[in-house]
C-alpha cells in the first residue's frame, strides 16, 4: 500500500466521515471495519445544526437526511408530573441556518458507507477486518496490525493512522496502556423504536422523568398518511453503585419483561409510554457509560477521534455530531499542515482539551442537568416552575451548554466553511 495513504480504523459514523472528508480534499485512505457485515441498528440519534452543516458541504444534504430521518422542532424537559420544565425550538425553527436532524441511526450509517463505496471505490472500506494495534516507523510512517474475520494476521503501511474504533479502541488501549477503566455513572439504558403518533410539534425531543428515572421519546421518520411514525425511545434507570452493571451487554437484545414495569407509572393524557414500548419489536440494553478524557489524543502518526478520543453520555444527544466535525476538523488541519503528523498535532492542541470538558459536562447530565436543578429545590413537585428556577437561569443554563458543545446559533451561523469548497491537498485554490 502506498505510504501516502491514510489508514482508518472503525467504519462507523466517524471513521466514514472522515474518509469521506479525505477524498474530497485529495488524500487517499482506506477502512478497516471489523464487522463482516454492516446491518442497520434501529435506534435513533440527533445530528446537530453544526453536524448537518458539514454533512452539507459534503454533498449530503436535506433531501437524502429526509430519507433516513425528520427535522427536529423541539427540544423539551417534563417533570415528572407531565409538567412541562423547559423547551425551545431547534434547527432553523430556532434561527440556525441548518435543521436539526434525529435520524434512523443505522439507516444513516449505511448512507454515509453507500457514499463512501460511490466516491472512494469497492476497496475502500475493508469488512472484517479489525486493527489491534500499529507499529511506527523509523521513516514517520506508520504501519496497521490487522486481524481478519477468517484470523488471518495482516499488516497494513500508511502515512497516517486514525482510530475511530469506539469506546473499546485498540488503538487508544495501545496509545494509553495506563488508562482507567471505563467508568459507568450507575445509569442502564434501554432502547427501541416502535410506531406511534408524534407527541406535541410532531418532531419534538421531549426528555420526562427525573434526573434517575427518565424516558426520552422522539421521532426518527416523517410521519404516514396515517400519521404513524418511528417513534425513537430511551428508558433510563439510575441504580446505587453495587448494581453490577458489567452484566449489561452493549446492545444486548432484551425482553420487555426485564425492565419495562419500571416505568408503567409513565402514564399521561399526552402519552402512554407502556402502550408505547409494548408496541416494540425489540429492545436492545447499554449501560451508559464514558472513560476520563485524555491528555493527548495523538501518538506520532497515529491519532484518536470519535468515540475512541472522547466516548460521552448520550446526554447532550451530540456523540455522533462530535464524530463528522472530529473529521472535517482532521481535514481542515490536513489542508494547512499537509498528511503529516504536524497535522495530527494541530487537531489535537484545539480539540483534545475542549472537547474532553464537554465529555465531562455530559457525565454532569448536560443539558438534562435542569431535572436535577429542579428535583434539589423542589422534589421535582411544582405547579410553576418559574416559581422553582427562572426562565433566565433556564435559558442561561442550555445556552452555555451549546457553547461548549459548538452549535450556539450565532457562533455557527457566522462560520465559515470548514473545508472551502473546492480546497486540495497541496494545491492553491485561485
Amino acid at each position: 500500500m502506498p505510504k501516502d495513504t491514510v489508514l482508518i480504523a472503525g467504519g462507523g459514523i466517524g471513521g466514514l466521515t472522515l474518509a469521506l472528508t479525505l477524498h474530497q480534499i485529495g488524500v487517499k485512505c482506506i477502512v478497516f471495519e471489523s464487522v463482516r457485515e454492516l446491518k442497520p441498528l434501529g435506534v435513533g440519534i440527533n445530528l446537530q445544526p453544526n453536524a448537518v452543516r458539514e454533512l452539507d458541504d459534503l454533498g449530503i444534504g436535506e433531501s437524502e437526511l429526509d430519507r433516513v430521518g425528520i427535522p427536529a422542532r423541539e427540544w423539551a424537559l417534563v417533570g415528572l408530573n407531565g409538567k412541562e420544565i423547559y423547551s425551545e425550538p431547534r434547527g432553523k425553527l430556532a434561527g440556525y441556518n441548518w435543521h436539526q436532524y434525529a435520524v434512523h441511526r443505522g439507516e444513516f450509517h449505511l448512507m454515509l458507507y453507500r457514499k463512501v463505496i460511490e466516491r472512494l471505490g469497492e476497496g475502500s472500506v475493508k469488512l472484517g477486518h479489525k486493527v489491534t494495534g500499529y507499529r511506527k516507523q523509523a521513516d514517520g510512517s506508520v504501519t496497521a496490525l490487522v486481524t481478519t474475520a477468517a484470523g488471518e494476521s495482516l499488516e497494513y503501511n500508511g502515512a497516517l493512522l486514525f482510530g475511530a474504533d469506539g469506546i473499546h479502541s485498540s488503538v487508544r488501549a495501545q496509545m494509553h496502556p495506563g488508562q482507567p477503566p471505563i467508568h459507568w455513572g450507575g445509569t442502564i439504558m434501554w432502547r427501541g423504536t416502535a410506531r406511534g403518533v408524534p407527541i406535541r410539534t410532531g418532531s419534538s425531543f421531549v426528555g420526562l422523568g427525573t434526573s434517575r428515572h427518565r424516558v426520552v421519546v422522539y421521532p426518527i421518520s416523517h410521519p404516514d398518511e396515517q400519521g404513524m411514525a418511528d417513534i425513537n425511545w430511551i428508558a433510563e434507570q439510575t441504580y446505587d453503585t453495587d448494581h453490577d452493571w458489567t452484566k449489561s451487554g452493549w446492545f444486548r437484545p432484551v425482553e420487555l419483561s426485564e425492565f419495562a414495569h419500571q416505568f408503567d407509572g409513565f402514564v399521561y393524557d399526552w402519552l402512554d409510554l407502556p402502550a408505547l414500548l409494548a408496541k416494540s419489536d425489540v429492545a436492545y440494553e447499554n449501560p451508559m457509560i464514558d472513560r476520563d478524557p485524555l491528555p493527548s489524543w495523538v501518538d506520532g502518526p497515529v491519532a484518536l477521534m470519535g468515540d475512541a478520543a472522547h466516548p460521552m453520555y448520550p446526554t447532550g444527544s451530540n456523540g455522533a455530531s462530535q464524530a463528522i466535525i472530529d473529521a472535517r476538523v482532521i481535514g481542515r488541519m490536513m489542508l494547512e499542515h499537509g498528511v503529516t503528523p504536524g497535522a495530527l498535532d494541530a487537531f489535537d492542541a484545539e480539540m483534545c482539551g475542549p472537547i474532553g470538558q464537554v465529555a465531562m459536562r455530559n457525565r454532569g447530565a448536560g443539558p438534562f442537568g435542569l431535572l436535577g436543578i429542579v428535583e434539589d429545590r423542589c422534589g421535582g413537585q411544582f405547579e410553576n416552575i418559574d416559581d422553582i428556577i427562572s426562565a433566565e437561569e433556564r435559558s442561561a443554563f442550555m445556552l452555555a451548554y451549546q457553547q461548549a458543545a459548538g452549535f450556539a446559533k450565532d457562533r455557527l451561523n457566522a462560520a465559515g466553511r470548514t473545508i472551502p469548497e473546492g480546497a486540495q491537498v497541496g494545491k492553491v485554490l485561485a
